[in-house]
Parts: structure tokens; C-alpha cells; sequence
């Protein structure tokens, strides 16, 4: 006697071999009777079984797409993202009535049959001889099940895509095994409870529970009987049968499957005469896809999380594997932004700089000691609209984000940083006049040397005559002075400061390298503020870099398992002596109290910080920090077309724009909230003396003007460095005293520029950074 399955029906291989008999005997494959005509198949039996035997015996079901969901490092949600909405459910999760319609409309007999329903070819092969065309089909839900597995590997790949639903005979005989092989293994509970998550029920909606969302706003285990009932109508057609833009045709696909319930027995006559006179009920749900639908203005770091699981080693070894986790989704991302310093962020932008002004801003906030990136927002919003952008304006270019922007003066105390870490006192004076000409030459790295021009040699300037020397680093820095920040790099060579800015993770957005230029020192090099952020923490650890993170961790839910995903970890290097860092936190914090930042102040809260403004005023920056914080803050024009020059920005009318005026009350401002509640902590300060003016000290370079302290070692010292000791020429122009004393204002302005031929083999100059764009305030 033949043996039965469980489930009913002949055994596996004598399904197959009925089944090839049939087909044979037909002229047509069974499961394939959609094809236009028996004859066309020209398939011999000798043929058809060759064909099922060489198709490999194992089909693996895919790891269907699901939506990722992004969380804040509280939990809280910050978005959700997919490739296919799709929430998969167990079969107890879902009602009993869309179990009941999706059964008696696609498949009546699932539960009599095997993975062929014989009965069912036999009556679709005759009905459609008698219509002449393809009248009925005859595929069972196991059948459409694997079909469905072919279109889920397949992905969004349009060419794999129409190979999985192509009408040819080969794919419905490896169709045919593949669903006796699933009968065998998984059981009919199971193949419905697939079907019922992978199927598509359109507008957006892959899988029951994500369509009951979708058109009940509701979970699939509380559907009813006429909800249910629409629901398996739309699978046959998800266009035709669309409820939202065709209520008449939907209703009248749901009252069939009404009918059909009854008619099978799932239901008496009387539910389905009821439930055909009650109206649709939907109460729909948008779609809701994507960064751009994130909350707290952070659809830029969800984009940035996304950045990160597509370009990160961690993530799979190559590029389409990492594509290929993105996309299949159901992922719980845990980052570490914090929501009191996003909100923060996002309120203080809203208040300086309007989504209209001609110019954007964008803020940075990072842990020092982990690399947590714990906000990280701007003015122009994620989205197509005007004034918005779906460019990252805190970020590096291969990461979502611009080309970046000149950082200007907060690239100071990298130079500073490596001068100290490489021997140099603070107290170290230079001549530091209103105007001069670039030393040259000067050291840069491999051996090689920078010189100035001869024939049109650059020159800057500080920013107004009273701006002079002779000065310390304590002045010089607190003043934002030009012409000292030139000679120091100058002295120390250039390789110092571009290794130290290496070690501090501090690179151009572009991914160039860092050009050997002395005018590095002024911030010529475009740059991100996420990157000048994260180069500040450096200096609020007290030396110790890490690298940025924006993820905490990742869950994966495969079926009804979870496992927890291996992520990028921050790594932390010793880029500076303590004393060092501790040193640059005792100058910028004197920037903050008594020098350009005096406006980013937060009171009782000790902060350290600088300014900078870019030549031309395309940009201007505040960077700072406290002992558990680093930000940055950037304004400007993202297509560097517009000066700030006479602008209004935020209501506020400016007729020039200064780093510690704009960038610096949004700092304020963002650090202020973030840090509310969060412990006072001091830094550990070293002590600077004072600089005194005209004391002889500055290291002249040569002629015999240097006065009794010069060294004559040749330069532009000579002409200023080797002053008395601070008599009544001190107090002159080109000395301290009186005169000399005089802070140059809070806002200190570039007011030069070079010559585009300044960088000797660049030849591609100016305000872009290739060559020295100008000066930095």
C-alpha cells in the first residue's frame, strides 16, 4: 500500500514520479501550466527526469529581509530602515482568520495534498485547454513559498529578479523539487507560517505582520474576519487589489475570499453575508523608511551609521557581503548618541542659524576617552526639499559627507601641540610682527624642503597693526597671532605637525594627505568637524586619541533567534605626553576667558577652546572641550561660493563673521545642555608665565639688529626679535610696551592673502587649500 505522509498525500519521490508521468502524458509540465502552449516544452520524459535529478537536492531558505531598527544609547528609538518592511512573526502571533483566508483562497486543499496538488493540475490543465489560454493556475502554496525564496535572494537586482519569476520550464521543475523537499522537512504549519512572513501584500508591505500594520495599523494576531479576508485577497494582485488607492475593487477581491471561506467550511454563510456588509476599516499607517524619517534631527548620524556598516571590515569582507547584511536587515543597532546632547545640538542650531540663511551650520559632540560620538546635527535638514540636503556636513567624504572646510586657526594648537611634545617651551617668544614674508626655507618630511617664492614671495598679516610681538605661545594663542604661529612651525619644520596631526586622527575630508606647506599652521586643509571634534578630545584625555565610534551594539534576528553581531571598538593610542595636552588645555582655556572665545565661555564650567576663520570668510569655526566633552562647530557656505560679510544669519544682521561671534554662542549653547547634570570637572592645568613684553627674548634671526638676545642665525628676526629690554622702543610698532599691549579686539580677522603660486609644485593655490588660501584668524 503507498505509503502516506502525515500530513497526507504520497510520499515524496512518488509525487515526483506521478507528477513527471502526468506531465509527460499531458504534454506539459504540471506545476508549469502557465505556460502558453503544451507543444512549445518539446520535454521528453527521459528528459524531465534527467533535468529534476541534476538540480541540487538541499534548498537553504533564505534570511529574509527585515527592517533595521537604529536606537539611541538610552534604547529609544531613532529610526527604522529597510530594504523590504517585513517584521517576521511566529504562526501563534497571527490571526487564525488570515490563516483560514490565505489558505482558502490561494490553496484549499494545503492540508488533503503534498508539495503537488494532482487533483489541482489535472482540473487548471483542462480548464485552461477549454479557454484556450492560461485561464487557472495551479501552483500550491508550498510552490509559491519557494518561489517566493527565489525572489528573496534575488534582492532588488532587477536581472535576478526576472530570472526567479520567469516562465520557463527549468525553473518550475527545480520549483517542483525544491517544494517536495520542503513538504518533507518542515511540515505544513511551518510552510504556512513562512508563506505568511515572506509574501508581498503591497504598499511597501513584505509579510502579514508588516501589512496588518500597514492597512489596520494593528498587529496580525488581532485581525478580524473581514480584515483578514482583504488581507489574502491582495496577494494574488497587491496593485489591482490596493485598498488605498482602490477601495471598490479590494472590496469586492475581499468579499470573494469571504466566500470561499464559507464555501470551503471556515466559516457559515451568515459570518460571510455579515462581514461583506461591513466597510473596509482601514486606518493606515505611512510607510516609514529610511534616515530621513529619524527623530531628533539625527537622520545624518543614522546615515553615518549606515556608512558604517557598509564600509567597515568588521561587518564582512567585502563589499557586497556588508551590502548584503544591510539589506536583509532585522538589526537592533544600539549607537551611542545621547539624546540630551542631540537635542541640545538641534536646539541651539534651530536658535542661530535658520534652515533659510544663506549659510549652514553643523555641530559635533564626542566623548573624550572612548571616541562615543554622542550627537552630531545640522541647520539644513535631512530630506529633497529646498534648504535641505541629504549631504553630512560633520563628516568626511567617504563617509556621506563634503569635501570639508577650511578649519582656520583651530588648527593652531595641533601645531602648538607638536612644538611642546617635541621640546618646546610655551614660553617660547617669536617677533610675531603685523606683517611678514614667509620664512624659508622650510624642513618637511623625507628630507624635503619648502621655499618661498623669490620672485613673488607670500606674505601675511595679523590682524590689525597693534597685533605684534615680540610674544609668547600664551599671547600668540589667545590672540589667534598669525605671524607667530608661522614662525613656529617654521622653526620646528613641517613634518612635526602633520605627524602629530596624524596621530591626533586629523586628516583632510577629501582623503588626501595633508600638503607640506608652512601655511598648514592657518588651517589651509579641508576638514571635517566631526574630525576637529574628535582631534580636541585628544586634548581632553589628556593625550590619549581614540577613534570615533557610533555604534554600541548589534542584534541580528534570524527567524526566532537572536545573536548578537562582533562591532567596530574604538582604539585609543598615546598621541601626547599628559604634560603636553595638559599644556594646550592651559592655552585654549585661555583663549575662553580673556581672548577670541570669550563668547563660547560656560561660566563656572571650565572649557577650553579656539577660534577660527577662514580667509575670505567662507568659514568660521569653534572647537573646545571640556574634561567629558569635545565639540565643533562650523559656519559656512557647503558650496564655498558665499563670504560672510554683511549677512544675516539667524535674525542677527553681521557685517563680518568671526569664529568666536557665530560658531561660538552655538557651542555655548549645545555644551551647556549636553552637559547639564553631568559632573564639573576641572583640567590639570600647568603653569605659563605670563609673557612680558620687550624683554628681549624673541629669538632673533640674525642681522645685526637682533639686539643683545638675538642669535643671528639669519631671517626675518633680526629685523624685530633682538629689542632692548623693554624700553621706549617697545612701545612702538614693532615691539610690546604700551602699545604692544593692546589685545587686536575679541575677533581677530584674516586680512591677507597669497598668492595662488605659493606652494611650490602644487600650482592649484588659493581659498580650495591646495596651495595657502589665505590667512586663518
Amino acid at each position: 500500500m503507498p505509503k502516506k505522509r502525515s500530513g497526507g498525500g504520497l510520499s515524496p519521490t512518488q509525487q515526483a514520479a506521478k507528477f513527471l508521468g502526468v506531465s509527460v502524458l499531458a504534454g506539459a509540465v504540471m506545476a508549469g501550466i502557465a505556460l502558453p502552449a503544451a507543444g512549445a516544452l518539446g520535454l521528453a520524459a527521459k528528459g524531465s527526469v534527467q533535468s529534476f535529478d541534476e538540480i541540487p537536492a538541499n534548498l537553504k531558505s533564505p534570511q529574509l529581509s527585515q527592517r533595521t531598527t537604529i536606537l539611541d544609547n538610552q534604547g529609544k528609538q531613532i529610526a527604522a530602515v529597510y530594504s523590504r518592511d517585513r517584521t517576521v512573526v511566529d504562526l501563534k502571533d497571527i490571526s487564525p482568520y488570515i490563516q483560514k483566508a490565505i489558505v482558502a483562497i490561494e490553496d484549499a486543499r494545503f492540508y488533503q495534498h503534498g508539495a503537488i496538488d494532482l487533483k489541482g493540475v489535472l482540473r487548471a490543465l483542462n480548464k485552461n485547454a477549454q479557454e484556450g489560454g492560461v485561464a487557472q493556475g495551479a501552483s500550491t502554496l508550498t510552490q509559491q513559498l519557494v518561489k517566493n525564496y527565489f525572489i528573496e535572494e534575488a534582492g532588488d537586482d532587477p536581472t535576478k529578479v526576472a530570472e526567479a519569476t520567469q516562465q520557463t520550464l527549468g525553473r518550475k521543475i527545480k520549483e517542483l523539487k525544491y517544494a517536495i523537499q520542503i513538504e518533507e522537512k518542515l511540515g505544513k504549519k511551518k510552510i504556512l507560517e513562512n508563506y505568511l512572513n515572506i509574501t508581498f501584500f503591497g504598499e511597501q508591505a513584505y509579510g502579514v505582520e508588516a501589512a496588518s500594520q500597514r492597512y489596520f495599523s494593528k498587529p496580525a494576531k488581532d485581525l478580524n474576519l473581514q480584515e483578514a479576508a482583504l488581507l489574502a485577497g491582495i496577494v494574488q494582485s497587491p496593485s489591482r487589489y490596493d485598498p488605498v488607492n482602490d477601495e471598490a475593487e479590494a472590496t469586492k477581491r475581499r468579499n470573494t475570499v469571504l466566500q470561499r471561506m464559507a464555501d470551503v467550511g471556515d466559516i457559515s454563510q451568515k459570518e460571510a453575508d455579515q462581514a461583506k456588509q461591513t466597510p473596509l476599516g482601514l486606518h493606515p499607517s505611512q510607510p516609514k523608511n529610511g534616515c530621513i524619517t529619524a527623530v531628533k534631527g539625527a537622520g545624518f548620524f543614522c546615515d553615518y551609521v549606515r556608512d558604517v556598516v557598509l564600509n567597515d571590515p568588521v561587518f564582512g569582507k567585502s563589499k557586497e557581503a556588508r551590502a548584503k547584511l544591510w539589506n536583509q536587515g532585522g538589526l537592533t543597532i544600539r549607537t551611542t548618541l545621547d539624546p540630551q546632547a542631540q537635542d541640545s545640538v538641534q536646539a541651539s542650531i534651530k536658535q542661530h542659524v535658520y534652515q533659510s540663511d544663506p549659510v549652514a551650520t553643523a555641530a559635533t559632540i564626542v566623548e573624550p576617552g572612548t571616541g562615543k560620538i554622542l550627537a552630531m546635527g545640522q541647520s539644513r535638514p535631512y530630506g529633497f526639499g529646498q534648504n535641505e540636503t541629504q549631504i553630512n556636513l560633520s563628516v568626511n567624504s567617504n563617509m556621506g559627507g563634503g569635501a570639508g572646510y577650511q578649519p582656520g586657526s583651530t588648527f593652531k594648537p595641533i601645531v602648538a601641540a607638536a612644538a611642546i611634545e617635541g621640546g618646546k617651551s610655551p614660553t617660547q617668544k617669536y617677533p610675531s610682527p603685523y606683517e611678514m614674508t614667509y620664512p624659508s626655507p622650510v624642513q618637511a618630511c623625507d628630507g624635503k624642503v619648502w621655499r618661498n617664492d623669490p620672485n613673488n614671495p607670500a606674505k601675511l598679516t595679523n590682524e590689525n597693526e597693534s597685533e605684534h610681538g615680540p610674544m609668547g605661545m600664551k599671547e600668540a594663542t589667545a590672540k589667534s597671532v598669525n605671524t607667530y604661529y608661522v614662525q613656529l612651525i617654521s622653526d620646528i619644520g613641517i613634518c612635526p605637525v602633520t605627524e602629530m596631526a596624524k596621530k591626533m586622527g586629523v586628516q583632510r575630508a577629501d582623503g588626501r594627505a595633508i600638503d607640506q606647506a608652512p601655511s598648514i599652521a592657518l588651517g589651509s586643509q579641508e576638514m571635517s568637524p566631526l574630525t576637529m571634534a574628535n582631534a580636541y578630545a585628544t586634548f581632553a584625555s589628556r593625550g590619549m586619541y581614540c577613534t570615533p565610534v557610533a555604534i554600541e551594539s548589534i542584534t541580528q534576528k534570524t527567524g526566532s533567534e537572536e545573536k548578537s553581531l562582533q562591532v567596530p571598538k574604538s582604539t585609543c593610542s598615546r598621541a601626547m605626553s599628559e604634560k603636553t595636552a595638559d599644556t594646550i588645555s592651559t592655552l585654549l582655556k585661555g583663549v575662553v576667558e580673556d581672548g577670541t572665545g570669550q563668547q563660547a565661555g560656560l561660566g563656572d564650567r571650565p572649557s577650553a577652546g579656539k577660534t577660527g576663520t577662514t580667509d575670505e570668510r567662507f568659514a568660521a569655526w569653534f572647537v573646545g572641550y571640556t574634561p567629558n566633552m569635545a565639540g565643533a562647530v562650523w559656519v559656512g557656505d557647503p558650496a564655498h561660493k558665499r563670504h560672510m560679510t554683511n549677512i544675516t544669519i539667524g535674525g542677527v544682521y553681521n557685517d563680518k563673521v568671526y569664529g568666536g561671534q557665530v560658531p561660538g554662542p552655538i557651542w555655548r549653547d549645545m555644551m551647556t545642555g549636553a552637559l547639564s547634570g553631568k559632573p564639573v570637572e576641572d583640567f590639570n592645568l600647568i603653569d605659563i608665565p605670563d609673557d612680558t613684553k620687550g624683554d628681549g627674548q624673541g629669538k632673533g634671526q640674525g642681522g645685526t639688529d637682533g639686539g643683545k638676545n638675538g642669535d643671528s642665525t639669519g631671517g626675518i628676526g633680526g629685523l624685530i626679535g633682538g629689542l632692548t629690554d623693554g624700553g621706549t622702543v617697545d612701545g612702538g610698532t614693532l615691539g610690546g610696551g604700551t602699545t604692544g599691549d593692546t589685545t587686536g579686539g575679541v575677533f581677530p580677522t584674516p586680512t591677507f592673502s597669497l598668492p595662488g603660486n605659493f606652494v611650490q609644485g602644487q600650482g592649484n593655490g588659493g581659498t580650495n587649500g591646495n596651495g595657502f588660501g589665505g590667512a586663518r584668524g
